[in-house]
């Protein structure tokens, strides 16, 4: 796969008003390209919007609920009539669920299954008629999670969601594999962002920041993954982990499930 010059491509990127998608969104700037933010909260975009613009760079601020079908039209036909094209999308809006499985109603399972899995599906699948008219084509980025590869106690919802994410992703890839349109999936690790607090919020329970159990080798600033994917635009591969050990464990993992379970319980009972 070729090396791409960023300059003058354009992003779209749903979550873009906080954490990786807004680190995103600022690292592509300073790399060149202009940006299409979508996100529900149109004053942390603004900011966001802001950053872009101090850089350099031209950007979108969309409002947008990825569980509408109409609102990721609207974010892709932001890019179109601004740019005149979109040369890669990334569906990095979601959150989590801190429930234990048998306390996660079919209610709780449906919402987050909506905003992490269809509604991924929902900016992908809005992307795809430009990409397909574009000679150049275009690059679908899916933000995921390592816990698409393994699971943690009361995180059994938001991991399949990942999964789910995931799956769908490996297949899109050697489906498209010859239209000129490559597909990442993203795997962060416990990342320093609101994502907790907000899971903390959506759950009832009465704690938040990172949790206890992860160790700080394995705690990475927003900047750290923002940087993976523009690496990844510019040279496309299947697949960004931001830590090769988490990987390789996560990897050991799939294979012996005794392994997972003993150092997930060894982890989980620090928290």
């Amino acid at each position: 796969m070729s090396t791409h010059d960023l300059t003058g491509r354009v992003i779209a990127i749903t979550g873009a008003s906080a954490g990786i998608g807004k680190a995103t969104a600022i690292e592509c700037a300073k790399a060149g390209m202009d940006v299409v933010l979508g996100a529900r909260r149109m004053d942390k975009l603004a900011e966001v919007a802001d950053a872009v613009r101090q850089l350099g760079r031209q950007a979108v601020a969309v409002e947008c609920d990825v569980v509408n079908i109409e609102d990721n039209e609207k974010l892709v036909k932001g890019a179109v009539d601004t740019f005149g094209k979109l040369d890669v999308i990334m569906a990095n809006a979601g959150h989590g669920l801190n429930r234990t499985v048998e306390a996660t109603s079919d209610a709780d399972l449906r919402e987050i299954f909506e905003v992490n899995f269809f509604g991924t599906m929902h900016t992908v699948r809005t992307a795809m008629p430009v990409f397909r008219s574009q000679e150049t084509g275009g690059h679908v980025l899916i933000t995921s999670s390592c816990l698409s590869r393994f699971s943690l106690p009361r995180h059994g919802a938001y991991g399949a969601t990942k999964a789910a994410q995931t799956q769908m992703a490996r297949s899109m890839r050697l489906e498209l594999e010859g239209d000129g349109i490559p597909v990442s999936v993203i795997h962060p690790i416990t990342t320093v962002t609101e994502f907790f607090d907000v899971s903390a919020q959506i759950s009832g329970v009465d704690r938040s920041g990172i949790p206890k159990h992860a160790p700080s080798l394995f705690v990475q600033p927003a900047e750290r993954v923002a940087r993976a994917v523009v690496k990844c635009i510019r040279k496309p591969v299947p697949e960004v982990w931001t830590s090769h050990i988490v990987r390789t464990v996560a990897g050991v993992m799939v294979m012996a499930p005794w392994f997972h379970d003993l150092v997930v319980r060894k982890q989980a009972a620090h928290d």
